[in-house]
């Protein structure tokens, strides 16, 4: 069988081992003669799943015991809910900035339930940069930001101080990059992109924040709920937290975070200097902010695109449309992405300006 290239923002791509991992563990998990699909999440091969699955990012973020992990269904777009439901009172306001769909979607929702200052957004130019110059107010009840626009490929390459608890989504770029993790309070992130399959999200939060809305909270959206079941008040989505242990599993054990942002760092320098390079493409974001996880690029002539699409296929690569918002190709470039796999991206787009241009 030929190898695919599977650029596909999300779901996204597993690495090899831990697809194989849990393929057997569908068939025999721990050795029980038992499918991981058909036995108690209550039981102690199980518990020790979620317990490790739970540690690792606390280990992989290198935080200690004043924060919490916990695994949810929902997806980030549920915690676009929960987070304001958990930490904004009635009399106080949260802080924004809108950099893209998904943080538009998180600011919809916290107007819902109370009041919402957005402090900066690039909609004005169509989410192709990060907003700066903003001040965090000191009053705000949190301040909350998106690290990584999978849509329009834009990323926050530093983040601000801020004088409040801050609240970032990182679903589309988590453990990709170096990041303090103690300069924020709550962490959440769909496992589908870069740790997972889809059915399950990570929150990670400081335990000291909570129960300071003033409301009286549904348990079943109330994080210390969560905190207090050990991530397990109702059954949790038993399959997807197991890969996304494997995965985490797999990242600490090649060399953590600091290993996968250098070879993240190749991966998206190699293909970034190809679109700067070739005639036949040009990119959609600024450059001080480009994503290093989705890449966006269009062709220069709308020509172009049919007859790169067909190239596309003739190299296996799969999951490069881009989004329908923005149009021309999306690359994805997460963590378990190999480095071939972009340099067929990059031989593609060679052969194509050859021909073409």
């Amino acid at each position: 069988m030929s190898k695919i290239h599977n650029f596909s923002a999300g779901p996204g791509i597993l690495p090899p081992e831990v697809l194989k991992q849990a393929s057997d563990a569908c068939i025999n998990f721990d050795n029980m003669n038992l499918s991981l699909l058909e036995i108690s999440h209550r039981s102690k091969n199980y518990v020790a799943v979620m317990d490790e699955a739970r540690q690792l990012v606390k280990d992989l973020f290198e935080v200690g015991d004043d924060y919490e992990v916990f695994y949810l269904g929902g997806g980030a777009s549920l915690q676009f809910a929960m987070v304001p439901y958990n930490l904004l009172t009635e009399k106080g306001y949260a802080a924004y900035i809108n950099t893209g769909v998904w943080a538009s979607k998180a600011i919809k929702e916290a107007k819902i339930l109370g009041n919402v200052k957005v402090l900066a957004s690039s909609e004005d130019k169509s989410f192709t940069y990060i907003p700066n110059g903003y001040e965090i107010p000191s009053d705000a009840d949190y301040f909350h930001c998106t690290s990584n626009n999978t849509i329009y490929g834009t990323q926050m390459k530093s983040f601000p101080k801020s004088p409040v608890p801050m609240v970032c989504d990182m679903s589309s770029d988590l453990f990709s990059r170096r990041v303090n993790a103690k300069d924020f309070d709550l962490i959440y992130a769909g496992a589908q992109k870069n740790m997972g399959p889809a059915g399950s999200t990570m929150v990670m939060v400081k335990k000291s924040i909570l129960g300071k809305s003033g409301r009286k909270m549904l348990s079943m959206l109330d994080y210390q709920t969560h905190i207090k079941g050990e991530s397990m008040y109702n059954t949790p989505p038993v399959f997807p937290v197991y890969v996304s242990m494997l995965t985490l599993r797999w990242l600490k054990q090649n060399g953590g975070v600091d290993w996968i942002e250098k070879i993240n760092q190749q991966k998206a320098d190699l293909l970034y200097n190809e679109i700067d390079r070739n005639s036949c493409f040009a990119g959609t974001v600024v450059k001080e902010d480009r994503s290093n996880m989705n890449v966006c690029f269009l062709p220069t002539k709308p020509e172009y695109e049919a007859e790169f699409d067909k190239m596309a296929k003739t190299y296996s690569l799969s999951g490069i449309k881009g989004h329908r918002d923005v149009g021309g190709y999306r690359a994805s470039l997460y963590n378990a992405l190999p480095l071939d796999s972009v340099q067929a991206l990059v031989d593609a787009m060679k052969e194509f300006e050859k021909k073409f241009a």
